[in-house]
């Protein structure tokens, strides 16, 4: 530890020039994307997850999906109140919610919450379980027992 504060004492070119070389990184070059999404889906669609991640960054937003934050509940290593309480915090940071596929009641809760934040709401379908299209909000599919929007 001696010999490096006195080699900073005695070299304090080679402290800009270290910091110099840090600022040349190519992600501080990269302007930060304008919209943060959250991806709302059931978990019958967890397995399309990272097609939904995909389709948001290729929209030049930065995508929130709660199952590759928190997979399904965390495996139940945790409450499930916890993780419900990180969503709906996520879903508040969040720009816009996106949803895809069909709703389930987690997600129709998840719509409620960025309604009533006046946050805009798109719907889109899987198709060939990795195309994405978007749908308005009369072509929506409801899961079983599951009140419509």
């Amino acid at each position: 530890m001696t010999k490096h504060i006195n080699l900073v004492i005695s070299n304090p070119h080679k402290i800009k020039e270290a910091a110099a070389a840090n600022l040349e990184h190519r992600a501080l070059s990269i302007k930060p994307a304008d919209k943060v999404v959250f991806t709302a889906m059931s978990k019958k669609y967890f397995y399309l997850r990272f097609f939904a991640i995909k389709f948001v960054l290729e929209q030049g937003a930065v995508p929130i999906n709660p199952f590759a934050s928190f997979d399904y509940f965390l495996l139940d290593a945790v409450e499930r109140d916890t993780v419900r309480r990180a969503n709906n915090t996520l879903v508040a940071r969040a720009d816009e919610l996106w949803v895809f596929g069909s709703i389930a009641d987690g997600v129709r809760a998840e719509i409620i919450q960025a309604q009533q934040q006046n946050k805009p709401v798109r719907f889109f379908t899987f198709k060939n379980d990795r195309d994405v299209y978007e749908v308005s909000q009369s072509e929506l599919v409801y899961e079983d027992g599951v009140d419509k929007i």
